[in-house]
């Protein structure tokens, strides 16, 4: 096998890798757009994803200069031989693509194009888009291998979009299903205090005339319901709140998250963990959201002074461990109770994520739940 054999493998390589490596629908296409470019020693690489408004929500090209693409001007539409590719599965392999009786135009600023190949990107009957190659550096145009090349390469391209696809709709579930626990927990909670609430001030209206000191309890009843009821919209309105993993990384998502919750709580809220290695977008999410519900249970249910959430990494391994110095509970729970307090759900989302959790308690002790998930990917 020669250089540029293996030159070849490893590019082919890395374009499908991407694909696996749950990185960006953006940076898998471009990956795959580059090696396109480099395996068929083509000048100029483009994919386009179509949105439906007759343009493309994603368009890329490799092989000229952002000073070009700036030059060039807007995304193009989906006409000439673009929107061919859009409506034809069948690839088209010109020595001149100004000899297509579909060729429109390009803007003046364009690069002049010569040798084409077009590859639409299908799953079953569906075109996703098109992945296509202009100018081979080589004499004598793009051949059959290039082109059956070409189609292994939009067929990787095709798993990305479906993955990206698949993605935001799991997102879309995850966001309803959020929001319907957050409904839930408004009933439960919220919507009962404000009951009692309105009826204990009812019954300190009635008082008021004829038993004022029997009204002021009741009244001081009304003063903690209200209180109550406010922690609780506060601590909802924080779950709400967006958070960029990504960006911000774990620990700072959770050291913000501390600091919300110390402000809007009695209890001392602290952050005490450090910067761990690289997760899995996953797992964050799953140890963000692990870290979450167990802080709701340690303010909602464990009437601390304090709350701690450390964060911390040994032998391969990301530890996440929320402790409070609250009632406890008997660690002997039924079913139901445990569903209550979000142990289950815990328990699944560690479990999802190939991790282990594991709580500790004791009536007058504490809460400790811990949960251990493997480092990268």
């Amino acid at each position: 096998m020669g250089t540029c054999d293996r030159e070849e493998l490893r590019d082919l390589s890395a374009a499908v890798l991407a694909v696996t490596a749950r990185r960006s629908v953006r940076e898998v296409l471009q990956t795959i757009l580059t090696s396109s470019r480099r395996l068929l020693d083509a000048r100029y690489a483009a994919l386009g994803v179509p949105d439906e408004n007759g343009s493309f929500a994603e368009f890329l090209a490799d092989g000229i200069t952002d000073e070009q693409w700036q030059a060039i001007g807007p995304v193009p539409r989906q006409h000439g031989l673009l929107g061919v590719l859009l409506r034809d599965p069948n690839p088209v392999r010109l020595r001149d693509i100004r000899e297509h009786p579909q060729f429109d135009w390009w803007p003046a600023a364009h690069p002049v194009l010569t040798d084409f190949l077009g590859m639409p990107i299908t799953d079953g009957d569906e075109i996703l888009g098109e992945l296509f190659l202009a100018n081979k550096n080589t004499p004598g145009g793009f051949s059959a291998e290039d082109e059956e090349l070409l189609r292994l390469l939009a067929a990787h391209a095709a798993i990305a979009i479906i993955n990206a696809r698949l993605y935001e709709r799991s997102r879309e579930l995850s966001i309803v299903a959020e929001r319907n626990r957050i409904a839930r927990e408004l009933h439960d909670a919220v919507t009962q205090k404000l009951f009692s609430l309105r009826l204990t001030a009812d019954a300190a209206a009635a008082l008021v005339d004829r038993d004022p000191a029997r009204a002021t309890v009741e009244l001081g009843t009304v003063r903690r319901l209200a209180a109550e009821v406010s922690d609780e919209l506060r601590a909802v309105v924080v779950g709400l709140l967006p958070v960029d993993l990504s960006g911000d990384g774990l620990d700072a998502a959770l050291r913000k998250q501390a600091e919300l919750l110390d402000r809007v709580h009695e209890a001392e809220v602290a952050f005490v963990g450090c910067p761990v290695p690289k997760l899995t977008s996953a797992r964050r999410e799953a140890l963000y959201r692990i870290a979450q519900e167990a802080l709701h249970n340690a303010l909602r249910h464990g009437r601390p002074g304090r709350v701690e959430i450390d964060l911390a990494s040994a032998d391969g391994q990301v530890v996440l461990q929320v402790r409070d110095d609250g009632v406890g509970f008997d660690p002997a729970l039924s079913e139901q109770a445990a569903r209550k307090l979000g142990l289950s759900s815990m328990r699944e989302r560690a479990r999802s994520v190939g991790g282990r959790l594991t709580v500790t308690s004791a009536p007058g002790g504490g809460t400790t739940v811990r949960v251990e998930v493997a480092t990268g990917g």
